[in-house]
């Protein structure tokens, strides 16, 4: 009987896994830059254990995200979500879910919302990590995009800090410091 019956496994949708990955490589780099250049992101991370670790992925195998907070210093720490403890972990329910959530055409809140992504970890630490991504996707994405990714778009933010801060997170963003 099982000579009759083929085994057929789903496509691996590799440009938009390697879109996905791009995206997550970059983004983590932002919230390590971020941590040096906002005040908001520095005051979340100072509200959070000195070893702090937090993943951000998709199911069921990756891409990752790794920051972690190491002797008051944020740093991204790759892709591995296996090298550390972590003490959260946000999981993508699948590619099409990161896709969504990666091209800006759903909020990181509304997937949330919608169950597109488990959290496996304090719920405290999760709602920092969400004000967080959203600081750093305002300073990452132009506004009319801004608006779709993050919950509220900064409206208060003064010129200086809104594109001085911008230069400064691509900039080492880019560069890795």
């Amino acid at each position: 009987m099982s000579d009759l019956v083929k085994e057929v496994t789903a496509g691996g949708k590799p440009l938009k896994k390697v879109y996905v990955a791009i995206m997550l490589w970059f983004v983590g780099r932002a919230v390590q830059a971020a941590a040096k250049a906002d005040k908001d992101v520095k005051k979340e991370f100072e509200a959070l254990p000195d070893d702090f670790t937090f993943a951000l992925g998709v199911l069921p195998k990756g891409p990752w995200m790794v920051v972690g907070k190491e002797k008051g210093k944020v740093k991204y720490l790759g892709w591995n979500p296996d090298v550390k403890k972590l003490h959260l972990r946000l999981d993508v329910k699948g590619i099409e879910s990161a896709i969504l959530m990666f091209t800006f055409q759903e909020s990181t809140t509304v997937a949330f919302m919608h169950n597109r992504v488990i959290a496996n970890g304090e719920l405290p630490y999760a709602m920092a990590f969400m004000r967080i991504l959203d600081i750093v996707e305002t300073y990452l994405l132009p506004k009319i995009i801004a608006k779709l990714a993050v919950k509220r778009y900064p409206t208060q933010w003064s010129f200086g800090r809104k594109y001085g801060g911008r230069v400064c997170v691509y900039t080492r963003a880019l560069l890795g410091f």
